[in-house]
C-alpha cells in the first residue's frame, strides 16, 4: 500500500478529537483537546504533525462520555453479529473505545486492536490490564500493513479511518487476507452532508468504500444499521 506516512495517521488522530468536540476544520481548537493540538491539526497531511505522544490526555477525548450520542457504540456492535468466542479486530483503536465494548462483548473470544501511534499500544495494553480485560492486546501496525495475520479474525471493524488511507484496495486486500471464510469487515465513515468529521473534500460515498473492498474480493453493501453523522458498510469473505 502506498503511504503518506505518519502524517495521515496524526492527522486523523486530531480531526477525530475535534470531530468529537462538534466539528473537524473549522479553525478553532476544542476546549477538550490537548492543548498541544491546534487549528492546523488537519486531515491535511502537511509534514509538521505532532507526536501523539500522551495516550492519556488523548483518552479524555477520544473516550468523552459525550461521542456515544453520535458514535452509537451499541448500534455499531450490533452490526457486527458478534458471538462469544470470536476473534475480532478494531484496526486504528486509538486509545480503545471500541477495543474495551469489543473484549466485554466476546469475554471467550480476542479482541486485537492496532494503532500506527507507539504510545496509543501502550496505553491500550495497560488499559486491558487496569479494565481486566485478558482478551483485549494491542498491537503495532505499520503505514502499510494492519498488523493482522493471515486467516486470523472473524470480524474487523475500522471506524473513522478508511478516508485515510493512501491505497485503500491494498489496505482492503490486507484486512480481507485477514479474515477467516465467512467473516465480516465494517468500515464506518462521515456522510457526505455530515456537520462534523473531515473536510468535505476529503469524505468518501459508501459506494466508493464498497468498490474498494469489492476489489480486495469481498461482497460488500451499505448496512441498514444508520448513525447520526456515519454510514457502515458491510463486507463479507465467502465461505
Amino acid at each position: 500500500m502506498r503511504s503518506r506516512g505518519w502524517s495521515g495517521w496524526r492527522s486523523h488522530l486530531g480531526c477525530l478529537a475535534a470531530a468529537i468536540a462538534g466539528g473537524c476544520g473549522s479553525g478553532s481548537t476544542p476546549a477538550s483537546t490537548p492543548a498541544h493540538v491546534g487549528p492546523h491539526h488537519d486531515h491535511r497531511a502537511t509534514g509538521t504533525h505532532h507526536r501523539f505522544e500522551d495516550a492519556e490526555a488523548w483518552a479524555k477525548v477520544f473516550d468523552d462520555p459525550g461521542r456515544d450520542e453520535w458514535q452509537r457504540p451499541d448500534e455499531v456492535l450490533r452490526a457486527l453479529e458478534l458471538t462469544p468466542a470470536m476473534t475480532v479486530a478494531d484496526v486504528g483503536a486509538g486509545t480503545g473505545y471500541f477495543a474495551v465494548r469489543l473484549a466485554r462483548a466476546v469475554p471467550a473470544g480476542e479482541v486485537i486492536a492496532t494503532d500506527l501511534e507507539p504510545d496509543m499500544v501502550r496505553y491500550l495494553n495497560e488499559r486491558a490490564r487496569r479494565e481486566h480485560l485478558p482478551n483485549l492486546r494491542a498491537v503495532a501496525a505499520t503505514p502499510t500493513t494492519s498488523g493482522l495475520a493471515a486467516g486470523s479474525v472473524d470480524r474487523v471493524l475500522v471506524v473513522d479511518v478508511w478516508h485515510h488511507l493512501a491505497d485503500r484496495v491494498g489496505y482492503a486486500r490486507d484486512l480481507a487476507a485477514a479474515l477467516r471464510p465467512g467473516g465480516v469487515l465494517l468500515v464506518v465513515d462521515f456522510h457526505l452532508t455530515a456537520s462534523r468529521g473531515p473536510p468535505r473534500s476529503m469524505r468518501l460515498a459508501p459506494e466508493v468504500i464498497a468498490a474498494d473492498l469489492a476489489a480486495a474480493g469481498l461482497a460488500a453493501k451499505l448496512s441498514p444499521v444508520a448513525l447520526p453523522d456515519q454510514y457502515i458498510v458491510e463486507a463479507r469473505h465467502g465461505p
